[in-house]
Formats: structure tokens, C-alpha cells, sequence
């Protein structure tokens, strides 16, 4: 679980109602149907207009990504790729055949396939790298739908704010009417800019970011691969590969430092 994300979007949406309060407001004057379909419904019409179904759905698929991303274990890929390399060493490539089976990911089943079959680094570097690239523009091609929704929004917000002062300029005779047409001018446009800005585009980053991360998992396992091929020591693989975790370094850096017990 990934805690920012939870406290983005309590911080971001309380600032909102809580400044809407402390100035004297209720939650209520925030919400309004009509503002909400007009804005929602046209923002996401705009979207699925715009974007092919096999998309959309890997789209909604990966959303689930802002609170739980998938665990990218460096160290653990790096092991795993020393045993490799140390099996190969000892038993030759062919020794690597039975790891196929065994092995849950289906890139580095493809790496481990293409090493047992005797190819060359650069033709094994040239089949990880076309599907690790199409993998990850897959990946980045579903954060764009969230993105394309946080340029629509704002745009939608304003349709919304025109419609309601349209409906106050037809009923300028009838006073009673003029409140929920302001009122809908007004909450459309705070929704077309707040969903943009407070769940959209964050959303979209953070998909973004997410695919780069996994992506680089992909990346290590793609050198560990070619490494293997080439017939490097597996302790220089190793040296090479811890390179990949500087972010698990720089988080291990962070964490402080278990307190000494009193004497």
C-alpha cells in the first residue's frame, strides 16, 4: 500500500472543504448534480471518444496501481541473476533450462529462454528490449487516459460555468430560479479545475511513475541476461547490477537508525 496516495488525496480534498469552511461555507454549497454530470460525464465522453477500448481498460486495470503498486524486489532480482549466472558457469546455459518453468515472470522466462537456446547477446539484447519498451509504452499509453481527462476537465468545468449563467440570463424574470443556475456556473468550474488538478493529473503521474519503476526491474533483468551470455564472473555481474538500487539505498539511507539499547 502506498501511503502518500492515501495522504494526497485526504490532504488535497480536505484543504479544499476545510478552507471552504473556515471561511464560513458548508460542505453542501460544494455539491451539485447537475455541475457534477455535465463535468464528469462530458470529461469522460471526451476521453472515451479519444481513446481505443483495449486502452481504456487496461486503464481502469492499472488504477489500482496508485495505492498498491507492484513490488519491484532489486535485490532479490539481483540474487536471482547471480544464481543464474553461477549455475551457467558451473553446468554450462543448457544447465539454465530447468529455471524456465520455475520462474513466475514471463520476461525473464523469455531472457532465461533465449539463453538456453545458445543466441547471441545482441540478438537477445534486441528481443528483451522491443518487448520491454512495448510493455512499458503500454503501460504509459493507460496513464494517458487519466491525463487526457485532466486536460478535458478544466475545459468542461467552464461548458458548465456558461450553462448555468445561460440558465440565469433565461430566468432573470423569475429570482427563484437564479440561485441554482449561479450556483451551478460557480461549482462546475471548481470541479473541472479540482478533479484536474487534485486527482487526474497527480493520478496520472503517479501511473507514470509506477511504469518507470517497474520498467527498471526489466532493465536489470535485461543486463543480468546479457551478462550471463557474455560469459561475465558472477560476482562482477553482481558489482554491475547493484547500480539498480539506488533507490532502495536512498530509502534504507532515510529509515533512522535503530535506537541503542540503555545500559
Amino acid at each position: 500500500m502506498d501511503p502518500l496516495s492515501i495522504i494526497g488525496i485526504i490532504l488535497g480534498l480536505g484543504a479544499v472543504f476545510g478552507g471552504n469552511m473556515l471561511e464560513g461555507g458548508h460542505i453542501s454549497s460544494l455539491m451539485n448534480g447537475p455541475a457534477f454530470v455535465i463535468v464528469f460525464g462530458g470529461t469522460l465522453g471526451a476521453v472515451l471518444l479519444q481513446t481505443p477500448l483495449p486502452i481504456f481498460l487496461h486503464a481502469l486495470k492499472t488504477l489500482q496501481r496508485v495505492f498498491k503498486p507492484p513490488a519491484v524486489d532489486q535485490e532479490g532480482l539481483i540474487k536471482k541473476v547471480v544464481s543464474w549466472s553461477t549455475l551457467a558457469r558451473r553446468e554450462g546455459l543448457l544447465g539454465l533450462e530447468n529455471m524456465i518453468a520455475a520462474e513466475p515472470d514471463s520476461f525473464a522466462r523469455k531472457g532465461l529462454q533465449l539463453l538456453v537456446d545458445g543466441n547471441e547477446p545482441e540478438v537477445i539484447r534486441d528481443s528483451l528490449e522491443v518487448e520491454m519498451t512495448t510493455r512499458q509504452e503500454w503501460d504509459v499509453q493507460a496513464s494517458k487516459v487519466l491525463e487526457g481527462m485532466g486536460g478535458f476537465s478544466p475545459t468542461i468545468g467552464i461548458i458548465g460555468a456558461v450553462m448555468g449563467l445561460i440558465h440565469v440570463m433565461q430566468n432573470l424574470s423569475d429570482p427563484s430560479k437564479l440561485g441554482a443556475g449561479i450556483a451551478t456556473a460557480f461549482v462546475a468550474t471548481i470541479y473541472g479545475v479540482g478533479l484536474a488538478n487534485l486527482l487526474f493529473i497527480p493520478i496520472a503521474n503517479k501511473l507514470k511513475s509506477v511504469a518507470l519503476h517497474v520498467n527498471q526491474g526489466r532493465e536489470l533483468l535485461l543486463e543480468g541476461v546479457i551478462s550471463i551470455a557474455e560469459g561475465e564472473n558472477p560476482r562482477n555481474i553482481e558489482m554491475k547490477l547493484s547500480g539498480f538500487m539506488m533507490e532502495q539505498q536512498t530509502a534504507k539511507a532515510a529509515k533512522p537508525p535503530p535506537a541503542k539499547p540503555k545500559k
